[in-house]
């Protein structure tokens, strides 16, 4: 499906549906559009935004991850949403949860998929034959296990951005700043439950990142597609649907036993995390 885009306040940004806010947060070398495949399956659950992220409108010097960590929190204050789940993809994840570490009052929720933070197998410090555009195909095709799900509108588009100085050079340090802000020795932070959704065929961040994640995390589950890349809503949609369906109902439960732990004032907190620390198959 194609997104009606808004444009208020200096924000771009979608939305559908009703009830929990649901942010979705895209990647380096993508926007609101990586997430179109999934919005039929999620608008009836939930209230889906998916705002721009200013990858390339930043001035150089502030191209990192803070500065969309910031922006993020600009644009939630903006729409006065309260407690909100976020939904990151590779540098999207990244954002959710610098933000979750900045400001864990206003998250319940998270899902991570391909998600940078630990680490992956980026472009390195330099872009390479980045004029030869059959080189750059092969390697946008990389991102899927399906290479045909990299049209030639997404080469296009990546090519593009190769080719404009200043952009590729937001781009390589947006991706500098993403490797030296590694956030394993900060995850024991996060309280809220996290769902892991991982192509198990990513090569940019292997199942091996998915397992330290989940390791690392306090309250997580993971959950693998088959025959799956880097970015899952992509390339396996109506899958990622059902098993965000299934997280946000795991959420609900969460909340309410964490509920019914204070009315009998019964430190549980610890059992319950330990207790979901399981790997779900596919479809659980």
């Amino acid at each position: 499906m194609s997104l009606t885009l808004k444009n208020e306040n200096g924000y771009t940004y979608a939305e559908e549906g009703h009830g929990a806010v649901v942010i979705l947060l895209h990647g380096l070398m993508g926007g609101p559009e990586n997430f179109a495949p999934v919005i039929p399956g999620l608008r009836h659950v939930c209230h889906v935004v998916i705002p721009c992220l200013p990858l390339f409108e930043l001035p150089l010097r502030k191209a990192n991850v803070k500065e969309l960590v910031h922006f993020l929190r600009g644009f939630i204050a903006y729409k006065g949403y309260g407690s909100v789940i976020l939904v990151g993809n590779s540098l999207g994840g990244h954002v959710a949860l610098l933000y979750a570490l900045k400001h864990p009052e206003g998250v319940r929720a998270m899902v991570l998929t391909g998600s940078s933070g630990l680490t992956e197998n980026t472009m390195g410090t330099t872009i390479p034959r980045r004029k030869d555009y059959d080189y750059v195909r092969e390697k946008a095709a990389l991102t899927f296990y399906d290479p045909a799900v990299a049209t030639k509108e997404l080469v296009d588009s990546v090519f593009a951005v190769l080719n404009d100085n200043i952009q590729a050079l937001r781009l390589l340090r947006m991706a500098k700043s993403a490797v030296r802000e590694n956030l394993g020795h900060d995850l024991y932070r996060l309280s809220m439950p996290v769902g892991l959704i991982w192509g198990r065929d990513d090569i940019v961040t292997p199942p091996e990142v998915a397992e330290e994640f989940h390791q690392k995390l306090p309250l997580s589950r993971l959950s693998y597609l088959d025959h799956c890349g880097h970015a899952p809503m992509m390339e396996k949609p109506e899958e990622f649907s059902v098993l965000f369906r299934r997280y946000l109902r795991w959420f609900d439960q969460v909340r309410e036993d964490a509920y019914e732990a204070v009315a009998v004032n019964a430190p549980g907190l610890s059992r319950l995390q330990a207790d979901e620390k399981t790997t779900l198959p596919a479809w659980a």
